[in-house]
């Protein structure tokens, strides 16, 4: 091998993934692209402790695997042979076509004239032992690994796309990895973790080790949603555009419009656009939504309305009580405020009376069924000074059947929300993501809003007694 070659392949993964195609795909064609340079950079960032905690989220079939579970594993123990690396998947099959591809790879005489220390002890199938001490052990999710520490772990698409509408299979992986997989680490302050999977649910491992916070995230959909700025080596960086394909020699317009044909919107924004919720919608669409600038102004014949879906427990994985703040002109709703938050009884009692004030509601709807009940109860007992008496609605029907049966309204074009508020993201990305998402709070407070906005109270010429209409069923005489 030549020493300029050979010193590429030591100190640049990225050389090293294309010769590694060669081998373990022989007769393929490799074609380089940005993306690959990307990937390589930050594990090499890994390797060289500047990026202890890495999560690429990337489209099937786009490299993810040969480049982490089987060339990085390589490289590192090539240029270290005692180090103890673990690569977990999420199914024994591809667990061993992993650990296959990777003893093909060390095999090769290129590698070995490369990396002359590194060489493989025993070979379980499982677990590759070098002579240095050093090993790759493959396992699955959930698989035993008492007794076995790590420097570096490896997770590989913990998740079947099969099951990622499965709770109790997405909390499996999640508790797995918090309970078990990252005590496996030698060293704590120094031991990695590369996570690299597709997007499958909002509430998949991805999305849990991006609520939690501390990891570094190559974000890498097939279609870039935003501008932004790639690094790909210590001083450069792609401009990727909006629009822009991640990999248009292999999967071009065409090509990923078949796809998503194929695979359906939802499938294909979670596992090629890495965004588990499509950016159209799923029951409610992105673009039936119109749009201001300013809150259209105070006038006679226009209400202020306040819907509150409630609840009483204040765990991180417990429902937020959340109310909408709606100003209504004539057929038109606009958002102009959403506060959500968890709250203790006594502190959700006084968000509701200070909110009503601050905004000088017309009416505060208050969901009639469960927590919503003892609210409702006491605050028409003793309304709070500057509160208009509250109006329990009843829920009929599912929270879908009900979200469903106001989304023409949605999509008529009667539902305004502001072009920039703090709060817009999330409401955007439940409602979206509706019903296929983790929380549905600001769904059903949306949706309660809309119902009686269909039927909704008149006022007397005082603006305070409510007067309903439809024999009293939302409104107190």
């Amino acid at each position: 091998m030549m020493p300029v070659l050979a010193a590429l392949l030591r100190t640049d993964l990225r050389y090293f993934i294309q010769r590694v195609f060669a081998t373990v795909f022989p007769g393929s064609e490799f074609l380089p692209n940005w993306h690959i340079d990307a990937i390589a950079y930050q594990l090499m960032r890994v390797h060289g402790g500047d990026c202890p905690r890495l999560l690429i989220n990337q489209p099937p079939r786009s490299l993810k695997s040969l480049s982490v579970s089987v060339a990085f594993v390589a490289w590192w123990l090539g240029h270290d042979p005692s180090r103890r690396i673990i690569v977990v998947s999420y199914a024994s099959e591809l667990s061993a076509e992993l650990h296959r591809q990777f003893r093909m790879l060390i095999e090769s005489s290129w590698y070995q004239e490369l990396f002359p220390a590194m060489r493989p002890a025993k070979d379980t199938g499982t677990e590759l032992v070098t002579t240095a001490g050093g090993s790759r052990y493959a396992t699955t999710v959930g698989g035993t690994l008492t007794g076995r520490g790590a420097d570096l772990i490896i997770i590989d698409d913990p998740l079947k796309a099969e099951e990622a509408m499965s709770e109790p299979a997405r909390k499996r992986v999640i508790d797995w990895f918090g309970g078990t997989l990252v005590s496996r680490l030698n060293d704590k302050d120094t031991g990695r973790i590369v996570v690299v999977m597709q997007r499958l649910h909002e509430d998949d491992l991805a999305g849990h080790l991006l609520q939690a916070g501390g990891w570094h995230h190559l974000d890498l959909p097939a279609i870039a949603v935003e501008d932004s700025d790639i690094p790909i080596g210590p001083t450069r960086v792609f401009h990727r555009r909006a629009g822009d394909l991640l990999h248009r020699k292999r999967e071009n317009h065409l090509v990923l419009e078949r796809i998503k044909a194929e695979t359906g919107s939802l499938q294909f924004s979670a596992q090629y656009q890495q965004r588990p919720v499509p950016l159209e919608g799923n029951l409610i669409k992105r673009a039936w939504f119109r749009w201001f600038d300013q809150v259209p102004a105070a006038s006679a014949s226009g209400y202020v309305v306040q819907s509150w879906d409630t609840a009483m427990m204040t765990g991180q994985a417990n429902d937020y009580s959340v109310c909408t703040t709606w100003r209504m002109v004539k057929n038109d709703y606009y958002l102009v405020d959403l506060y959500r938050a968890r709250h203790q009884y006594p502190d959700l009692r006084r968000a509701v009376a200070a909110l009503a004030t601050k905004y000088n509601v017309d009416a505060v709807l208050v969901e009639d069924a469960g927590p919503g009940i003892a609210m409702l109860q006491d605050l028409q007992r003793d309304t709070p000074k500057g509160m208009p008496r509250p109006i329990g609605i009843k829920p009929e029907g599912s929270k879908a059947d009900r979200m469903a049966a106001q989304s023409f309204r949605i999509e008529a074009g009667q539902v305004h929300l502001p072009k920039d508020a703090p709060w817009l993201d999330d409401y955007l990305l439940e409602l979206l993501a509706f019903p296929h998402g983790k929380h549905d709070d600001q769904v059903d407070s949306t949706s309660q809003f809309l119902k009686w906005a269909a039927d909704h109270p008149i006022f007397d010429d005082v603006g305070l007694n409510i007067i309903s209409v439809g024999g009293g069923e939302y409104g107190f005489p």
